[in-house]
């Protein structure tokens, strides 16, 4: 089940009211990012992807957390009765599936990380999965940008980014390029859009 697009970015509104940050403009890049590709491809719907968009990181309305984010937002959305966005919310940093290439602290209980690594055992990621997975890849808070120089941004922050994530976000991209018969960065106002 999904919120509403308004009840989605009242979500929003309500997280950053708890926790301000570049997050939350990051998020709705990624919304932007996901509704643009969404259209262009004949079996996604765009709502959905904006939907999904914005809530991937809504874990981060309770306070600054890394891994922890994806637990937040997991069982927040649960709570709400969202299965769809709490899936978003596990999902959007595993495109390997395995906590093993998580870039960032392991600020989770054992409870916690126990539910993240059970529940990557077993969910089946879809197209919506994938695509937040790459829109991610490619958000900062002020726009859209190269997915390489995203990367290594994040390698400089942590010291370091795995280069089986590395080449899963290229193939990512390629996918939806060829998916959509056009430069990703065309399709969603790279050099254009701001949030």
């Amino acid at each position: 089940m999904l919120p509403t697009r308004q009840q989605a970015e009242e979500l929003l509104k309500e997280a950053e009211k708890c926790n301000p940050g570049a997050w939350v403009n990051h998020s709705r890049v990624v919304a932007h990012c996901a509704e643009k590709i969404a259209e262009e491809c004949d079996d996604m719907n765009s709502d959905k992807a904006y939907i999904l968009g914005l809530l991937h990181d809504i874990g981060r309305k309770f306070g600054i957390r890394h891994l922890g984010h994806v637990s937040d937002g997991y069982s927040y959305m649960i709570s709400l009765g969202y299965d769809e966005v709490a899936k978003i919310c596990l999902t959007h940093s595993f495109n390997i599936q395995t906590t093993d290439v998580y870039i960032g602290n392991f600020d989770t209980t054992q409870e916690e990380l126990k539910m993240i690594q059970d529940t990557l055992e077993t969910v089946v990621m879809d197209e919506y999965d994938r695509l937040i997975q790459l829109c991610d890849s490619i958000a900062g808070p002020e726009g859209v940008l190269d997915i390489e120089d995203r990367m290594n941004d994040v390698r400089q922050r942590y010291g370091a980014y795995p280069k089986e994530k590395w080449d899963s976000n290229l193939e990512l991209k390629k996918h939806f390029e060829e998916k959509t018969g056009k430069n990703i960065y065309t399709v969603v106002g790279k050099d254009v859009f701001k949030p």
